[in-house]
């Protein structure tokens, strides 16, 4: 299925930018209320899938792909309305050969609660590619080549489902969409005998969501279970019974407002303590209230919303919460 090829479902008109001379009435297009469905990093590579399945790359990702600043492409983005730059020319004359409208921006504004995150489709992102691989006048033009050989046609489309692992036929839900692109950043990444803070909730994030809680960048618990736990591991000296925790390199997707202090470095800790941590984690952190106060806090500061609170005394079976 090429992105040519999706039907979207209208919600809201996007005014698309008529090239001189052309009826400004034949550029509308549906924008679709989008979001990330799944997202992962590769070498650098920022890439995913939106809801609608079209296939996208970050501009730091395009950029790379090119073989030029991410600057280069914010450049662009910027001229887009009143080109006076050649790749903004360029760029769009290559779309206007290939028959596609040109928008009102190369890339696809998607509205998070964090703030507007760009996705440049692989539509937009080939053309850029070509611009640079064939020309540009000045730059390093290898790389683009090389990628232009590589990832022209439907390959760029094909390259990225096949990263992402997204099959068009089983689409995540975009309540789950944020989630799955933590676990994807995330899978793997641990050292072999140690355990993350963030595997190990999991179970609570899923029964929450399951729950009607919104999964998305301002629900983050593993920040503050880890913190908490860190303090228990001292307090009681675990280390004495089970050995050295390490640091781990962890990334948020690009989607989230955490990802500008990329990469983070959590504690990880030995998979003899996991018996110990669940205990821990079920008697004290829910049991004890520390669960509740998280999301009041969170309420608090106005990043969820009250609704929330009785979503964790439901799904926990807890007396209530603290106001």
């Amino acid at each position: 299925m090429s992105s040519d090829s999706i039907t979207p479902k209208p919600k809201e008109a996007m005014a698309l930018l008529p090239l001189p001379g052309q009826n400004p009435s034949a550029y509308v297009q549906q924008l679709l209320d989008l979001q990330i469905q799944k997202q992962i990093e590769i070498d650098g590579i920022g890439m995913g899938v939106l809801t609608d399945g079209t296939p996208f790359l970050t501009g730091r990702g395009l950029a790379r792909l090119c073989g030029v600043s991410n600057g280069r492409i914010s450049e662009m983005a910027a001229d887009w309305y009143s080109p006076t730059m050649p790749i903004t020319v360029g760029v769009r004359k290559i779309l206007q050969d290939r028959g596609v409208p040109i928008p009102e921006h190369p890339y696809i504004e998607i509205k998070q609660r964090s703030g507007t995150f760009h996705a440049y489709s692989d539509v937009a992102c080939l053309a850029v590619l070509e611009y640079y691989a064939f020309d540009a006048t000045s730059g390093v033009k290898e790389q683009a080549q090389k990628n232009y050989r590589l990832l022209a046609g439907k390959a760029l489309h094909d390259f990225i489902y096949a990263q992402v692992g997204y099959d068009p036929n089983h689409n995540i839900p975009t309540a789950w969409a944020q989630f799955h692109a933590r676990v994807s950043l995330t899978y793997n990444s641990v050292p072999a005998g140690y355990f993350s803070i963030f595997k190990e909730i999991a179970d609570m994030i899923v029964t929450l969501g399951e729950a009607g809680l919104q999964i998305d960048s301002s629900f983050v618990p593993d920040i503050s279970v880890g913190a908490t736990w860190s303090t228990h591991w001292v307090d009681s000296n675990l280390e004495a019974i089970h050995g050295e925790r390490l640091k781990w390199e962890h990334n948020y997707p690009e989607i989230f407002p955490q990802a500008k202090s990329n990469p983070q470095y959590p504690w990880c800790y030995p998979d003899s303590a996991l018996a110990e941590f669940r205990r821990w984690f079920r008697e004290q952190y829910v049991g004890e209230g520390k669960l509740t106060k998280y999301i009041n806090a969170k309420i608090k500061a106005k990043e969820l919303p009250p609704s929330f609170a009785q979503l964790v005394i439901k799904a926990y079976n807890l007396d209530g919460a603290e106001s």
